[in-house]
């Protein structure tokens, strides 16, 4: 295929997209160039369906530091494994493109997106996940895109199409969001506390973007598309669905109905499992036909299930838990259940209980990040998710994080820095981890509420509580259609699993601080978005008050075991004699005062750290003695150290020196210093005059009162 270019301009961007001339041996592949933004995205796929029970696509995000001229840092000077940022915008871009595949798509599908060139400007991610829809739009992969992304900001009550770096920080509202051109289908955001209405008009206009891109999209699949190949969709005989049911469905319908996770699960699978023992003694043609019937058969058994909790939510307005659908699960917290943190609180949401800690430390324990931005950057606050295969009952593996863990840390990181202090107000590097213990759904949410009553328990002076609550959805047909739907507050797993979206939001009293929508079908519309919204403020208010009953206002000292700070500021000019020649000065300051932990910022700012007070007092006051300079004015205790004929020298403070002139000593005249001062001797003394070399002169007789005339004597007599 020759070179084909296709250009546009985007919201005041140059956007170039060329295909056939890198990587043809791909399925589907194309250069998305947006202002110096370069983006190589391909998609392949197998030809032969795998045998899983799931559609097996991989989405990658592959930063390359040479787009930003730097050097990979460590020992290797490669990129190794994916970053946090990149394994983030993978998920962003699989979101919404997974639900465009057709149901009993079993064929491997791989999209790899290399970055090659980056303008801060020019959003890397966005420009992936065009060239990701372009790349299966223009294979032979059955697709039905194209879908299109974008980042949306509020910006002094104005909404942007991709801000630009400066915009972006100053915005209340940084939203990703991507559909196709009919409905939304993904939302990732973190904002400011702002209202419902100004999410949804953020959507909304967002989705107006969206719409140009993919027809855009459209222009370029039609022109150099290729045919999409035939693929088997993986299927289920009918005979054989209707098999199972005669023996299963009614025996799994009222098990459906038990109220109680556990023993609901467990009387399923007890059902499942004697359904499946009887299939397998049967004899058949081969061992992969038995498999085949095991696994169809294992599958008719989920969709009765599934059947019936969609069925129970849509008509009879039944949840499997027997709650309504606008119910929140019982709560339950606490707060100060592990002595020897700095600050931990437990919240519990039904059977889904999360434990989260603070751990305070100094400023220097920032975490340096090693992504595509040209400068380097830094985090001061972090917080971390855990989720062990304990807390559903199952064994499985542990270790490092994987895709989920790290994004559901992300979404709760996004929401609590909404209420996190700024460096300012409190110099201290915050990490909240969040043990999930227990988990029937929602347990990204119950982690920003355990961690917002951690951080108050620790004193971080937080601005209020922040709580979380997922919404779901069960549709009863298409949504273009008109087709009946139900909202659901506070989902549990069993309707996450079965139903068709998962959407979270989180905030304060005040507002909105973080979003994450992901959705099975093919989008949701401004009336969904709506009713979810409005709905999940009722519920979220409901949670801030039953965690507002357990601790409403950040503690007023740290605790204990916290390390304790101090903050000042000195004379820029003056570092240097802090830190000394090599760190002399300041490696004996930390040696005096029981190792405590000093850092310097370059705009002069100083910050003490150490479990204890009296240190931090301590290295205050002898930093604040070598940075100090006397002014003109000021009054001193100053310490005889040297008399001379001419006068005495005296100490203000360490390092200090000034002279006290035998004119300045007193009133009288004075013959000698040593007939009114001794060595060692602390006298009053004020500084009237600071030469050209900063050599100090004092005077004694200034702060003395003065002698009576002889006169006002005479006629008192």
């Amino acid at each position: 295929m020759a070179k084909e270019i296709f250009s546009t301009e985007f919201r005041g961007r140059k956007l170039v997209v060329e295909v056939g001339e890198i990587a043809k041996q791909a399925g589907g592949s194309c250069i998305v160039r947006l202002d110096d933004t370069v983006v190589l995205s391909t998609a392949c796929s197998s030809n032969q369906a795998k045998d899983t029970d799931f559609f097996p696509l991989t989405v990658t995000f592959e930063e390359k530091l040479y787009s930003v001229g730097k050097i990979p840092g460590g020992f290797l000077k490669r990129e190794g494994k994916p970053s946090e940022h990149a394994t983030l915008t993978a998920r962003l871009i699989d979101r919404p493109i997974r639900p465009m595949f057709a149901d009993g798509f079993r064929n491997e599908v791989q999209v790899i997106n290399t970055v090659l060139s980056v303008d801060p400007n020019a959003t890397c991610e966005m420009a992936a996940m065009l060239g990701s829809s372009i790349a299966l739009c223009i294979s032979d992969i059955p697709f039905s895109g194209p879908i299109a992304g974008v980042i949306v900001a509020y910006v002094d009550g104005k909404y942007m199409i991709n801000p630009d770096v400066a915009d972006l920080e100053r915005a209340t509202i940084e939203l990703h969001v991507a559909g196709t051109k009919d409905a939304i289908n993904m939302v990732e955001s973190s904002s400011k506390e702002v209202t419902e209405e100004e999410m949804l008009e953020a959507i909304m206009f967002g989705h107006e973007a969206i719409k140009e891109l993919c027809l855009f999209q459209e222009q370029i699949a039609a022109k150099v598309g290729k045919e999409k190949k035939e693929i088997e969709l993986y299927t289920i005989p009918e005979e054989l669905r209707n098999e199972v049911y005669a023996v299963a469905k009614e025996r799994l319908i009222n098990a459906v109905r038990i109220k109680e996770k556990l023993e609901r699960y467990g009387a399923i699978d007890d059902i499942n499992a004697e359904v499946l023992a009887s299939y397998e003694n049967k004899e058949y043609e081969s061992d992969k036909a038995k498999a085949k019937t095991l696994k169809q058969v294992n599958d008719i058994l989920h969709d009765v299930v599934k059947d019936e909790v969609r069925r129970l939510i849509t008509e009879d307005k039944v949840r499997p838990d027997g709650r309504a659908i606008d119910e929140i699960r019982p709560l339950s917290s606490m707060v100060d259940l592990l002595p020897r943190v700095h600050g931990s609180a437990m919240f519990t949401r039904g059977e889904t209980q999360v434990i989260s800690t603070v751990t305070l430390g100094p400023l220097s324990d920032v975490q340096i990040l090693d992504n595509l931005t040209p400068e380097e950057e830094t985090k001061r606050f972090m917080h971390h998710y855990n989720f062990p295969p304990f807390s559903v009952g199952e064994v499985g593996r542990t270790g490092a994080p994987g895709r989920r863990e790290i994004g559901h840390g992300a979404l709760g990181e996004r929401a609590l820095s909404a209420i996190i202090p700024d460096e300012k107000e409190f110099p201290y590097v915050v990490r909240v981890v969040s043990e999930v213990v227990e988990s029937n759904g929602s347990s990204s949410q119950a982690s920003i509420c355990a961690s917002s009553m951690a951080l108050m328990a620790a004193g971080v002076p937080t601005k209020g509580q922040i709580a979380g609550v997922a919404m779901g959805l069960i549709t009863n047909g298409p949504i273009d259609s008109g087709a009946p739907y139900t909202i659901l507050t506070d989902i549990q797993g069993m309707e996450d699993h079965l139903g068709d979206m998962d959407f979270k939001v989180a905030g304060t009293k005040d507002g909105i601080c973080a979003m994450q929508m992901d959705i099975k079908i093919l989008g949701i519309n401004k009336e969904i978005l709506q009713k979810a919204l409005a709905q999940a403020k009722v519920g979220r208010m409901q949670i801030l008050e039953h965690m507002n009953n357990t601790i409403n206002n950040p503690r007023p000292e740290l605790s204990k075991y916290a390390p304790k700070t101090d903050t000042f500021m000195i004379d820029v000019d003056k570092i240097r004699d802090v830190i000394g020649t090599g760190g002399k000065v300041i490696n004996e300051i930390i040696e005096k005062c029981d190792n405590i932990k000093i850092d310097i910022e370059q705009d002069g700012q100083v910050i003490l750290y150490h479990m204890d007070y009296e240190p931090i007092r301590k290295a205050r006051k002898i930093i604040e003695d070598i940075v100090r300079v006397a002014k003109v004015g000021d009054i001193y205790d100053a310490k005889v150290v040297r008399i001379e004929a001419f006068g005495a020298f005296v100490e203000l403070f360490p390092g200090t020196e000034a002279l006290l002139h035998v004119s300045k000593i007193a009133h009288e005249r004075v013959e000698h210093p040593n007939m009114v001062l001794k060595m060692g001797e602390i006298v009053k003394v004020k500084v009237i005059e600071i030469g050209d070399k900063g050599k100090i002169s004092v005077s004694r007789k200034d702060l003395l009162p003065k002698p009576e005339k002889k006169e006002e004597k005479k006629e008192e007599k």
